[in-house]
C-alpha cells in the first residue's frame, strides 16, 4: 500500500534580479538611470550591462517603465460600475453633464474663433479699401 503524503504547492518567489527589477520599475526611469550611472562608477561592466538591458527591454526609450500601464488599468477601472446604484447614477449624470458642458464650451470657442476671423477679415478689407482710396487720390 502506498501512502499519500501531502505536499504544499510550490510558491513562486522571484529571485533577487526579478525583485530588483520590480523595485526599479516602481521607482521609475530615473532609478534605472541612477543604477546604470552607479554601475559605471563602481564597475563599468555592470553599468554597460544595465545599459544594454535597458535598451533591450525598451525601458530606455519608453515614457515610463510600468507606471503608465498601471495607471491605464486604474483609469479603465473608473469606468466600470461599482454596484452602488445611487453612486453609479450620480456618476453617469455627472459625466453626461460634463460632456454637455465640454460640447457647449467647444461650440463657444468655435463661435469665438469665427468672430475673431471675421473681425480680422473686415479689418483687412477696410485697410485694403483705404489703401486703394489713397492710391487713387495720389494718382489724381
Amino acid at each position: 500500500m502506498t501512502s499519500l503524503t501531502q505536499t504544499r504547492p510550490m510558491e513562486y518567489r522571484p529571485g533577487w534580479f526579478a525583485r530588483a527589477e520590480g523595485w526599479l520599475d516602481d521607482k521609475g526611469k530615473g532609478a534605472w538611470i541612477a543604477a546604470m550611472v552607479l554601475g559605471f562608477v563602481f564597475f563599468w561592466p555592470v553599468g554597460l550591462a544595465l545599459l544594454f538591458y535597458m535598451i533591450w527591454s525598451k525601458r530606455m526609450f519608453s515614457k515610463s517603465c510600468r507606471s503608465s500601464s498601471r495607471s491605464m488599468r486604474h483609469g479603465m477601472n473608473a469606468m466600470r460600475p461599482t454596484g452602488n446604484s445611487a453612486f453609479d447614477s450620480y456618476k453617469a449624470d455627472t459625466l453626461a453633464r460634463l460632456e454637455q458642458e465640454q460640447a457647449d464650451f467647444e461650440a463657444f470657442l468655435e463661435r469665438l474663433r469665427e468672430a475673431k476671423d471675421k473681425a480680422e477679415f473686415d479689418e483687412f478689407m477696410r485697410d485694403r479699401a483705404s489703401k486703394k482710396a489713397d492710391d487713387e487720390s495720389v494718382e489724381d
